[in-house]
């Protein structure tokens, strides 16, 4: 019993860290399992031949490369982006502006200190048991980009998956014919073993990861219409009026930010990170009319 008493269980969730770089190698081969497939197997070559279908390959290979651009800039984004760190010996100062006959649980404000970052712990905020540190707005840690997702890289990690099932979607339906090809006709059997697994491999990762992001995509549409982050959603449901959901419209822009153009691409204007507090993570609009 003593040496239970002794077990750290954190030290398993800081394993992670290692698995999550593992997934980072994993994201790298399917990227180029599917690379190979879609431009050197099925069509670099009829682009290559000309002909009148050499149009249509210049213009999935075109497509098929600015997603994938954009898939590695959001991609690195997130992964390098801090999520948001709290600012050291930070402290709730706002004490009067709360109901003094209720307590921080009935105001649904989250814990003020964090007894393992030995800090103060602003709204919404939460401690990461991979990272060992608090993450403000914490959505989730993310094996698959060794990082948590909070506040100040929620949006890239959006567009990863937006893009990310862009670029699964078209790879699924460009290989789809020399898939069907395959048990059709027999010359295309003449291949190599290795060239027709790389198209079996790349066709059917394709599609169970355009399936599964489909999900997961609608999900955080749902989270960020209502500006629930996935911890919160436990909480969210206690309650009969969420007291961060402002308006659709006013949620959105607190991901995305209001500038329109910067909206598909992993940045935020300038004008946006000064006007607007919850991109970095610290304050939060909330609700007049919000009901425990």
């Amino acid at each position: 019993m003593d040496c239970c008493r002794h077990v750290n269980p954190f030290r398993a969730c800081a394993g992670l860290r290692g698995l999550g770089y593992l997934m980072v190698a994993l994201v790298a081969a399917i990227a180029a399992v599917s690379y190979y497939a879609v431009v050197v197997y099925a069509w670099g070559p009829v682009l290559l031949s000309g002909g009148a279908s050499a149009a249509g390959a210049a213009a999935v290979l075109a497509a098929f490369h600015v997603l994938l651009a954009m898939i590695l800039w959001c991609y690195l984004m997130v992964v390098f982006t801090d999520p948001g760190s709290v600012p050291e010996n930070w402290r709730y100062d706002d004490e009067d502006s709360r109901d003094p006959g209720s307590s921080s649980e009935e105001q649904g404000s989250a814990p003020r200190y964090c007894s393992r970052c030995q800090n103060g712990k602003p709204p919404r905020c939460h401690h990461c048991s991979v990272c060992n540190r608090c993450v403000l707005k914490m959505d989730h840690h993310c094996i698959w980009v060794v990082n948590c997702v909070g506040a100040q890289n929620y949006k890239y990690f959006l567009l990863f998956l937006v893009y990310t099932f862009a670029e699964t979607v078209l790879d699924t339906l460009v290989l789809l014919p020399n898939f069907i090809e395959f048990f059709q006709d027999g010359s295309m059997r003449s291949s190599s073993p290795g060239d027709i697994a790389i198209l079996f491999l790349a066709f059917v990762l394709n599609l169970a990861f355009a399936l599964s992001l489909l999900c997961f995509i609608g999900m955080h549409t749902s989270l960020v219409a209502s500006n629930t982050t996935s911890i919160e959603v436990h909480e969210r449901r206690k309650s009969v009026s969420w007291k961060y959901d402002v308006g659709w419209k006013r949620n959105l822009e607190q991901v995305f930010g209001t500038k329109k153009l910067f909206w598909f691409v992993p940045l935020y204007s300038t004008e946006d990170l000064h006007n607007i507090p919850a991109l970095r993570g610290l304050e939060f609009p909330t609700r007049s009319d919000t009901i425990v």
